[in-house]
C-alpha cells in the first residue's frame, strides 16, 4: 500500500508538530494530522522516494535515517545561520510560506522583545493567525502571520546568538535587521560600508533602553557596591564576600558569553581592560544566568533589566555620584551608571519595504509600549518627581523643587552642542507629551551640563550652549522654555575618568513646573 509522508505545522497546538514527527498517511485517507486534524505539509525532498520501499521511512531503518537527516539539518542551521535555514525551511516542505524579514543578533533583544515586536507588527499590518514558533534552539524563533490578500503565512525569523552576530549576519546578507545591545564598533562598521554609514540616523536606530543590573542572591545582605568593588569581584581580585561587605563565602561569578552585547558593554563599562576571572561560568542565555544567580547564595552576575526576576539587583555608584538602582527613571534618563541603549541596525538603502516599516513601528508609541511590556525601558516620555543631589548648585535645587523631571535627557557629542541620534527622535516625543498635556512653554525648564574635560568657565559656557541648542529646537516647534541654564560639570551622574562617564555627563535635562 502506498503512503504519503508529511509533518504537522500546527506548532504549540499539537504535540506531533512540536516534536517534528513524521507521519505516514495511506493514499486512501485524508492527508491530515491524526492528533489535531490539521492539514499536513507533505515531505518533498530527495529522500521521499524511499517512503514506500523496504527500509523506507515507514520502517525502523528508515526512521533512523530520518532522525539522522533531521540532526544533520539542525547542525547545518547552527553553522550557516538560522536565517538561511529558516529561509529554506520556514515555508515547510511545501514552500508555501514566505520570509519577509530576518532579524539576527542580541539575545537581550531577540529573546522576548524581538518576537513581541514582530507579533505586534504583523498584527498592525492586518495579519491573521499570528503566532510564534520555536526554532532549533531557545535562541531561534519564527513569527508567522497571514497578511491580507495572501493565501499563505508570512514569516519573520529571529536568531538571537549575541550582538556580534548581528554584524556578521549583515555582512553575509543573512539578515535584514541587526539587533545589538551595544553600539556598533568601528571595525564592524567598516565591514558594512557597502550598506551605508552604520552610525548615521538612517541606519542606527535606538529601540529602547536597558540597565545592566548587577545581581546577587536574595539572601546576600549587601545592597550596594561602588564600581571599583564590582570590578574587583568580577576580575577575581576579591575572592571572598567578606572583602566587599557584611557577608562571607567564596564569590561565584556568572557572566554572559563573548558573543553577548551585554558582556561587551559590561566589559567596557566595568572591567577597564582587565580580564574576567578565569573561574567565571559563561552562559549564553540571559534567563539561564539569572536563574543560576537566584539559586546560588554566593553568586554575583550581571543581566539586562527584564531578567532580574528572582535575583536581587544592587545599587551602584561611581566616584562622587549617588548610588542608584536600575529603575525606569534612572535608566530612561541614562543616569544609572550601567544604563545602555538597545539598537536596531539596517542598510540605509534596503529594497525590502518591511525593513523601514518595522523600524518605524518599533520606534512609534505603539512599538515602544511593546518594548516597555517586554521589561525594558520604553522611550515614551513621562514626567516624574526626582530628588536631586545635596551637592547640586543652590539655584538648580530651588528651581527643581516641586517640579517633575522628564524620563529622558538630551545628550551630545564630545566638545560640541550637536545632538546625538537618539536626541533628535526624542525631541518629537517630548513635544508630543507637552502637546498632550496642553502645556505651554512657560512650564518648561532646560538645564545643561558638561563633562569635566575643560575648565570651569569653558564648561559652564558649553553647558549653556547645549541648553540653548535645545531651546532653539523647542522654539521652532512653537514652545518657548521659561528657564534655560547651564551648570557646567556641577552635577555629574558618572565619573569623568572614562569616555562612557563623560558621555553621560554631557546632557540637557528637561523639567516641568507643576
Amino acid at each position: 500500500m502506498s503512503v504519503r509522508i508529511g509533518r504537522c505545522t500546527n506548532f504549540r497546538r499539537c504535540e506531533a508538530a512540536d516534536r517534528w514527527q513524521v507521519i505516514s498517511i495511506p493514499d486512501a485517507n485524508s492527508f491530515v494530522c491524526p492528533r489535531c486534524n490539521e492539514k499536513l505539509v507533505e515531505v518533498r525532498d530527495s529522500l521521499h522516494d524511499e517512503v514506500a520501499k523496504p527500509g523506507g521511512y515507514g520502517s525502523g531503518v528508515g526512521l533512523k535515517l530520518l532522525v539522522s537527516a533531521v540532526v544533520i539539518l539542525v547542525g547545518i542551521a547552527c553553522v550557516v545561520g538560522w536565517q538561511k535555514f529558516s529561509g529554506a525551511k520556514a515555508a515547510g516542505a511545501s514552500g508555501a510560506q514566505h520570509t519577509i524579514l530576518r532579524l539576527a543578533g542580541s539575545n537581550t533583544i531577540g529573546d522576548e522583545m524581538g518576537p513581541s515586536l514582530a507579533e505586534a507588527f504583523l498584527k498592525g499590518q492586518g495579519a491573521s493567525d499570528v503566532h510564534i514558533v520555536a526554532g532549533a534552539n531557545p535562541q531561534e524563533k519564527m513569527v508567522l502571520g497571514t497578511l491580507p490578500g495572501d493565501g499563505a503565512p508570512s514569516v519573520i525569523t529571529i536568531a538571537a546568538h549575541g550582538s556580534a552576530t548581528a554584524f556578521t549576519a549583515m555582512a553575509a546578507n543573512n539578515c535584514d535587521i541587526g539587533m545589538a545591545s551595544r553600539k556598533i564598533k568601528p571595525e564592524e562598521a567598516n565591514t558594512l560600508t557597502s550598506l551605508g554609514d552604520m552610525t548615521a540616523p538612517a541606519s542606527e536606530h535606538i529601540v529602547g533602553l536597558d540597565g545592566i543590573a548587577v545581581i546577587v542572591n536574595s539572601a546576600n545582605p549587601i545592597d550596594q557596591l561602588d564600581k571599583d568593588h564590582i570590578r574587583q569581584l568580577f576580575t577575581g581580585e576579591i575572592k571572598d564576600w567578606s572583602q566587599a561587605g557584611p557577608f562571607s563565602g567564596t564569590v561565584k561569578i556568572y557572566a554572559r558569553n563573548d558573543n553577548s552585547g551585554t558582556y561587551d558593554t559590561f566589559k567596557s563599562l566595568v572591567l577597564a581592560g582587565k580580564p574576567l576571572a578565569s573561574g567565571a561560568q559563561r552562559i549564553e542565555d540571559s534567563q539561564t544566568l539569572s536563574e543560576a544567580v537566584a539559586a546560588d547564595p554566593k553568586a554575583i552576575g550581571f543581566i539586562g533589566l527584564p531578567y532580574i526576576q528572582s535575583a536581587k539587583p544592587l545599587a551602584v555608584s561611581d566616584q562622587g555620584t549617588l548610588s542608584l538602582l536600575p529603575t525606569r527613571l534612572t535608566v530612561g534618563t541614562e543616569d544609572y551608571l550601567f544604563s545602555r541603549r538597545l539598537y536596531l541596525y539596517t542598510s540605509a538603502n534596503s529594497t525590502n519595504k518591511y525593513v523601514r516599516q518595522f523600524v518605524e513601528f518599533a520606534l512609534s508609541k505603539q512599538g515602544q509600549d511593546v518594548v516597555g511590556a517586554s521589561g525594558f525601558v520604553a522611550q515614551n516620555v513621562v514626567a516624574q518627581a526626582q530628588t536631586v543631589a545635596e551637592n547640586a548648585p543652590e539655584e538648580y535645587k530651588r528651581l527643581t523643587k516641586d517640579a517633575n523631571r522628564l524620563s529622558l535627557d538630551f545628550r551630545f557629542q564630545s566638545g560640541q552642542a550637536v545632538l546625538d541620534n537618539k536626541a533628535m527622535v526624542d525631541l518629537g516625543r517630548v513635544v508630543s507629551l507637552i502637546a498632550d498635556l496642553k502645556y505651554s512653554g512657560d512650564k518648561i525648564m532646560l538645564f545643561g551640563f558638561a563633562d569635566g574635560k575643560g575648565g570651569l568657565q569653558a564648561n559652564e559656557s558649553l553647558s549653556l550652549s547645549r541648553a540653548k541648542t535645545v531651546e532653539s529646537l523647542f522654539i521652532q516647534r512653537g514652545l518657548k522654555p521659561a528657564v534655560v541654564r547651564g551648570y557646567g560639570s556641577g552635577v555629574a551622574v558618572a565619573s569623568n575618568d572614562t569616555d562612557e562617564g563623560k558621555g553621560k555627563n554631557r546632557r540637557v535635562e528637561i523639567w516641568m513646573k507643576n
